[in-house]
């Protein structure tokens, strides 16, 4: 329908108590745990029960990658180099460019940040910015995507 929302994402892990680790080290609020099989953390504020993340232990051979964003408001999203640094967690690069500044997706636009997780599943911050997309800028730093705006 038109006006659903997401609510519930999945991943796999390896190991569920590092992964119940890693997932409470980002903020995430452990919501309730079945036996040794998965995890179940809130997203946002628990309180309001909108969003939840699952996160499943299977054996190496069934694991399977996956990918997920997280989206926050424009100024809490310039400090995600520094929250998750102060983690441990490092930064990855993407879409052929580093990790000195976000990434600017200009055909929605919105600035990203990925890292992963202790099994390698693709995380990212992201943020919606201001202005039009710009389609054939395709991917590009958050500088050159502020330039070319200017230039509108």
């Amino acid at each position: 329908m038109k006006n659903a929302c997401l609510y519930e994402a999945h991943v796999q892990t390896t190991d569920l108590e590092e992964a119940i680790k890693f997932y409470q080290s980002i903020d995430l609020v452990l919501a309730y745990v079945i036996s040794d099989r998965v995890a179940f953390f809130w997203l946002g504020e628990s309180k309001k029960k909108e969003q939840m993340l699952g996160v499943w232990q299977v054996t190496s051979d069934q694991f399977k990658q996956s990918h997920f964003a997280l989206h926050l408001p424009y100024a809490q999203f310039m400090n995600v180099p520094n929250f998750l640094s102060d983690k441990g967690i490092h930064l990855v690069p993407s879409f052929g460019l580093d990790t000195s500044e976000p990434i600017v997706h200009a055909w929605m636009p919105a600035a990203s940040y990925y890292f992963e997780d202790k099994d390698g599943n693709s995380l990212e911050y992201i943020t919606v910015l201001e202005g039009e997309p710009i389609p054939e800028l395709g991917a590009v730093h958050l500088s050159a995507w502020q330039e070319a705006n200017k230039k509108r």
